[in-house]
């Protein structure tokens, strides 16, 4: 099954120019450029920063209010079955789709290894949710406060305002099941048999819990990577030799004496076998933590003497 992920993230004041340089993978984040970004281009911005969307997020955070939001962001895991082509017209279609021609908005697509050394495409659909109308404003015109009665003299509406908990929660939902549609449509369309869902582990029946989310130091570490790389494998290998429905194949299983037993016994050995290896690989990492944390107070004991 294709890999099913799609996050929604919101900005405020000061944080657009820095986040749009991190998905376009510049100044700073130029050196990971050519590693890992794969497209990049930006749509329905004023005519001030049509050639240069930074100019845009570098007005949002110098006018925008300070209690405001500059940016909303959709990060979603791209299939890896598709080629680098169908998935970005998988993207521009849910970009026409969801954006349409309403927002300005600035998509970058990166492709890093992921830690199996397969690609691991994922997109970054950064866009401000104050609406296109045709009128023409300067950078500080438009992050003004909308004005109803003459709208000329006021700044871009901005969409989606006063919405509570409950209903950006329901949105949420219903985006990601569209966007769950749209990426098996396209995944048929390319004559492959997996699909995405995006229902949650326990919704789909699978008891199995949501992998944490990793610091970049432990990233970073060659036995932490190593041993979640292989935790995955295993989960892989178990869901591949799952019997299914018994029942339609029980005169074989019959001829089989033992057959379920054996294969539970060892699915459940091969994933203790993981845990186990898992549990070793952070302690470790704990364990040296805390060997560098104690050799620092002793050089700053040291120093303190001297």
């Amino acid at each position: 099954m294709a890999i099913a992920r799609l996050s929604v993230k919101t900005g405020g004041v000061g944080k657009a120019a820095a986040h749009a340089e991190y998905i376009e993978r510049d100044e700073k984040y130029a050196k990971q450029k050519q590693a890992d970004l794969e497209y990049s281009e930006s749509g329905n911005m004023p005519p001030w920063a049509e050639e240069n969307p930074k100019l845009f997020w570098q007005a949002a955070d110098l006018y925008e209010r300070k209690n405001g939001s500059t940016y909303r962001e959709f990060e979603i895991a791209l299939p890896r079955e598709l080629n680098a082509e169908q998935r970005l017209e998988l993207i521009q279609d849910f970009i026409a789709q969801e954006i349409g021609t309403k927002y300005p908005y600035q998509l970058a697509i990166h492709n890093p290894k992921a830690m199996d050394g397969l690609e691991q495409p994922h997109a970054h659909l950064m866009f401000n949710e104050r609406l296109k109308d045709g009128i023409e404003r300067d950078p500080q015109q438009y992050f003004k406060r909308y004005n109803s009665k003459a709208p000329e003299q006021g700044g871009a509406k901005k969409d989606n305002t006063g919405k509570d908990y409950r209903t950006r929660k329901d949105e949420i939902r219903d985006l990601r099941q569209r966007w769950e549609v749209m990426s098996n449509q396209h995944l048929e369309r390319a004559g492959l048999d997996t699909r995405i869902d995006m229902r949650s582990y326990k919704d789909q029946g699978i008891e199995k819990d949501p992998e944490k989310k990793l610091l970049p130091s432990q990233a970073k570490d060659p036995i932490i990577r190593e041993a979640l790389s292989q935790s995955r494998q295993a989960d892989r290998l178990v869901q591949h030799y799952d019997l299914g429905d018994l029942s339609q194949d029980l005169e074989q299983i019959q001829q089989r004496k033992g057959l379920v037993q054996d294969i539970e016994q060892g699915k459940a050995a091969f994933k203790a076998d993981f845990e186990q290896f898992k549990a070793q690989a952070l302690q470790q990492f704990k364990e040296q933590q805390k060997l560098e944390q104690e050799q620092a107070k002793l050089k700053e004991s040291k120093g303190i003497e001297r």
